[in-house]
């Protein structure tokens, strides 16, 4: 009995450490490497946070493209030839490589979804030929749009058009193309067309489920044109994998427990919700672009907007313009839409107030180094007659706290300049408005006085001597530094 536990117990832990994820080493990685036509590796740190946290999103992409596409991985911690090799330098770093040959970085989304998405779309041909009926009902099942080239001769101008706007376009989107008489027949296509199906689960009665191209004329950039303008429908499923194709655009969302596999009916019955309204507006001619997004999966999302998206079945509804400006919908979503209708009346009017995520104002802010805040930003920082160096941190950060005694007296040192203002914001409690950047900590700007719309990334040293020579260089007036005390005492001696 003992012994058949023991057994027991010993294949569930085999199973419970199997993984479809590779694992190559500094001995075996040139030899392995070549045998796969197209492979994604992870050089990774079992220290690092990141990649903890990519791990079990990595171990169920590769289980879902067991066969299509495998996944490795390199621990850089014991294998630091082959690290050094391609040019690792943070954790974790992903990299495609397609016959043994480094093909660039990943730079897809990180969870299991849009990996393999992603790579789906990277494998094989950048457009795949359907021969059958059943190869066509297959293809255009997936989750993602598709779009399929009918040509009758495979030999056309037309079909070498599509096949290259296909290759251009692999990364985002998905292609097939076919010459089989039959299906050119049952789409009533005699000699050449293109249609983009819509995917079955986002089926809806606001729109055709296809779009045909209809242009005279089969060129690489007019198919591309075509595919951008129609793949996403009036309202798509924002996810990770598209995101990028949705942002850059004033953009409505609305927020809920959208989730396709297991509760296609409950998300699609607010997305109609959303359509019908979208549609109304863009029959007028508004510009707006709509999605509906996962609560959760876009969680930093709605707390940016300052929503709470952790309770209830009705979707929060916020909008983002192109310049980044934020409005949010305070009414609770009704069913008839009239609230959402409501609301982007208010916007095309004028009359939403712009959200913004902001600390208070400080009621003191005489100390060396000016507090900036959302609300005080424009104040502060764009006053025109001003030049002003502001740090944008993070009250986490190691290296900001480094920073802040020597940024401290480099406020000091230029107290008694009337034309220069040195500045901090804390970026993880209020919104940055364009056309600032900040993508890590700290970030520094200088804002030129009169080009309050150009400011320029200070990439300098982070002594206070540094910043005092940037500034000596890039100030509008000739800067006033406050001399050291000591240094001037040693001046008034020599000069005795």
């Amino acid at each position: 009995m003992k012994l058949q536990c023991f057994l027991f117990f010993a294949v569930l832990a085999v199973v419970a450490s199997a993984s479809d994820v590779l694992e190559f080493t500094d001995d075996d990685f040139d030899s392995k490497i070549g045998d796969h036509e197209l492979i994604l590796v992870e050089f990774f740190a079992p220290w690092c946070g990141h990649c903890k946290r990519l791990a079990p999103e990595y171990e169920a992409a590769a289980t879902r493209l067991k066969g299509i596409v495998p996944l490795a991985k390199v621990d850089c911690t014991a294998n630091s030839n082959v690290c050094s090799k391609y040019g690792v330098s943070g954790y974790p770093t992903l990299k495609i490589f397609r016959d043994g040959e480094d093909s660039g970085g990943y730079d897809g989304p990180r969870t299991a979804d849009g990996i393999v998405s992603h790579l789906k779309k990277q494998a094989g041909p950048a457009s795949v030929e359907l021969k059958t009926e059943a190869d066509f009902e297959k293809f255009i099942a997936d989750r993602d749009a598709s779009v399929v080239g009918f040509f009758a001769d495979g030999g056309s101008t037309a079909q070498g058009e599509f096949l290259k706007s296909a290759s251009a376009l692999r990364d985002s989107y998905r292609f097939a193309h076919t010459n089989a008489e039959d299906l050119l027949k049952k789409h009533d296509i005699e000699e050449e067309g293109i249609i983009l199906f819509r995917p079955p689960r986002l089926s809806n009665k606001f729109e055709e489920s296809s779009v045909k191209f209809s242009e005279g004329k089969f060129t690489s950039a007019k198919i591309k044109k075509f595919v951008q303008d129609n793949v996403l429908g009036i309202c798509p499923h924002m996810t990770d994998d598209n995101k990028d194709q949705l942002r850059g655009k004033d953009l409505l969302v609305a927020y809920y427990d959208v989730d396709y596999e297991k509760n296609p009916k409950g998300s699609n019955y607010w997305r109609n919700r959303v359509m019908k309204v979208a549609k109304g507006f863009l029959d007028q001619g508004k510009k707006m672009s709509f999605a509906v997004a996962n609560k959760n999966s876009f969680s930093h999302e709605v707390s940016e907007f300052g929503l709470d998206g952790s309770s209830g079945e009705l979707p929060v509804v916020a909008i983002r313009t192109a310049k980044g400006d934020k409005y949010v919908m305070q009414e609770e979503f009704s069913r008839d839409g009239k609230a959402l209708e409501q609301f982007l009346q208010d916007y095309f009017d004028g009359k939403l107030k712009r959200y913004l995520k902001s600390e208070p104002i400080p009621e003191n802010n005489d100390g060396p180094v000016k507090v900036v805040v959302a609300e005080s930003f424009d104040s502060i920082v764009n006053e025109e007659g001003k030049d002003v160096l502001i740090e944008f941190y993070a009250p986490w950060c190691g290296h900001c706290k480094s920073l802040e005694p020597k940024y401290k007296e480099l406020g000091e040192k230029l107290a008694n300049d009337p034309n220069v203002v040195i500045a901090k914001m804390d970026a993880t409690a209020n919104d940055v408005p364009s056309p600032y950047e900040v993508r890590g900590f700290p970030t520094i700007y200088f804002s030129p006085a009169g080009q309050k719309q150009s400011p320029k990334k200070y990439e300098g040293g982070r002594e206070v001597s540094d910043f005092i020579s940037y500034l000596k260089k890039e100030a509008t007036n000739t800067l006033v530094v406050k001399e050291d005390e000591k240094k001037s005492k040693k001046k008034k001696k020599s000069e005795l």
